[in-house]
């Protein structure tokens, strides 16, 4: 049998299922496509499963998709509540209950240390818009259609208005670093359609901190005016597990 995966957790967080050494039903939580979804037991880990058919790798790619990833989401959030989750990317599977013991057993001592790092964790998410510091000027010729000299002057204008919103969006994560104090962060910054800068920023935070935090963040709406924030969470640390985890898995 095939197995959907949607993370890793703690075997003893679930102590019902826990004693079992086979896969037992989880009450209650329907995974992709309504699958019942399973406590696959493995050493102290264990991984949250739904069966996984044929035709439902079809499916991922249709339309349904869009629902399937938010069915995804809301089984790591459910299993999030209970333990410490390593979340698994979206369309993760394993032909059978042997390569899904292997996956943990080969990774065994690299999963223990993100639980043990990841435990009591939680991940706070915030998107930040300011004004692009650098506009693009209207009714210049586009780089790829530009020749000579002017070419490169527009090489050179184009290099100086990247370094300088650069060195605004690092004031700007440092400014918000020094007021959310986060334990680590992740942060990218890119430029949107409608020409405005927008910071996607992740911060990990202990759980008993939350609240804290989002007091933090009703503090800074009104004192950044110029920033547009958005906040979301408390999250799964999707962010935090170790990149190299995510690609082995």
């Amino acid at each position: 049998m095939s197995w959907y995966a949607y993370c890793i957790t703690e075997r003893n967080a679930f102590p019902d299922l826990a004693r079992h050494r086979r896969p037992m039903p989880m009450a209650g939580l329907n995974g992709l496509f309504g699958n019942q979804t399973f406590f696959f037991p493995a050493a102290d880990l264990a991984v949250i499963v739904s069966e996984h058919l044929p035709e439902d790798a079809a499916r991922i790619q249709t339309p349904e998709g869009q629902a399937a990833a938010r069915d995804h989401a809301r089984v790591i959030s459910n299993c999030f509540n209970h333990s410490t989750v390593l979340p698994f990317r979206f369309g993760t599977t394993f032909e059978d209950d042997e390569a899904l013991r292997r996956s943990v057993r080969s990774n065994q001592r690299h999963f223990m240390a993100n639980v043990e790092r990841l435990r009591g964790k939680a991940e706070m998410h915030l998107k930040v818009v300011v004004d692009d510091i650098c506009p693009e000027t209207k009714g210049v010729t586009p780089c790829h259609q530009a020749a000579g000299q002017e070419y490169l002057s527009q090489l050179r204008e184009s290099a100086t208005r990247q370094r300088e919103r650069q060195s605004k969006a690092r004031a700007l994560s440092l400014q918000m670093h020094r007021m959310f104090l986060p334990l680590a962060e992740e942060i990218t910054c890119k430029r949107t359609d409608s020409g405005k800068m927008l910071l996607d920023i992740a911060h990990l935070v202990d759980k008993k901190t939350v609240e804290r935090y989002q007091n933090k963040y009703s503090t800074a709406t009104i004192e950044l005016k110029d920033c547009a924030m958005q906040l979301s969470g408390p999250w799964p640390p999707y962010h935090f597990v170790h990149r190299d985890q995510r690609s082995q898995a």
